[in-house]
């Protein structure tokens, strides 16, 4: 077989996951707190593994407004400068110049955000590069890979935590929300939902695969048959009205576990 590689398979895209802590929800108001980055790589089989991990503690940009609910909620200072705070541009810019420089390695064209509701790191990413006049952001200007959504259809979960568990990958409840490891367990997340789905559609082989990618291949990734009545008669528990209208199911339903 020969070698699979990410710019043929990612549509000369680079998969680089992403996770950045906030003082708010508003990309131009509130500040960036913390930025993590990390690069994926792809063995000789064509199975994906976490690679580089970049990270800063960022310093809020002047004028930023600070959310004190969301600063409760991160347990952080956003001024403790024992935090090794950066600016944005200190501290940002030299991780985006660095998946640039990894971009061109792998023969891509551009980067691909990959995230939990990568969207909405996404949006403060540009959103600083905006203010910062900083025009050579590796990433596609508004399209991501969404972990949540991916981990929705496969596992049935969009928590983080949760998608990790049902992914067989330890996830350590009072290290969450922070950017660094929480982007650790997306990329761990990404990349088993790849090689799940990637062996499953027969893109690439198990066969020489290393004990870390064949738990990812465990019998539970095989597909089963649902019947359509048994979930029509768990919906009709909790919406009983909408089996007098019409069937909540009609076809025979393949689920990937």
């Amino acid at each position: 077989m020969s070698r699979i590689c990410i710019a043929e398979r990612f549509r000369s895209f680079l998969p680089v996951v992403a996770d950045v802590e906030t003082a708010g929800f508003d990309p131009k108001v509130h500040a960036l707190l913390e930025v993590a980055f990390m690069t994926v790589t792809m063995d000789e089989q064509g199975f994906l593994h976490p690679g580089e991990l970049m990270s800063c503690n960022v310093r809020p940009f002047e004028g930023s407004e600070i959310n004190e609910v969301n600063i409760n909620f991160l347990g952080i200072d956003p001024f403790d400068e024992s935090r090794n705070l950066k600016s944005e541009r200190e501290g940002v810019v030299p991780m985006l110049k660095a998946i640039s420089k990894r971009v061109k390695a792998e023969g891509c064209k551009r980067a691909i955000l990959v995230g939990q509701n990568g969207s909405f790191d996404l949006r403060f990413l540009n959103a600083m590069c905006e203010r910062l006049n900083y025009k050579r952001s590796p990433f596609h200007l508004f399209s991501v890979l969404d972990t949540a959504s991916l981990a929705g259809l496969v596992y049935g979960q969009t928590v983080l935590a949760r998608a990790c568990e049902a992914a067989g990958i330890p996830f350590e409840d009072d290290k969450a929300h922070g950017a660094a490891y929480d982007t650790q367990k997306e990329c761990e997340l990404f990349c088993a939902l790849y090689n799940r789905f990637t062996t499953f559609a027969g893109f690439i082989s198990s066969e020489g695969a290393g004990e870390e990618i064949r738990d990812y291949l465990k019998p539970e990734t095989a597909v089963k048959t649902v019947d359509p009545s048994s979930l029509n008669a768990q919906a009709a528990e909790k919406n009983p009205g909408a089996t007098a209208t019409r069937p909540l199911l009609r076809h025979t339903k393949t689920v990937i576990l």
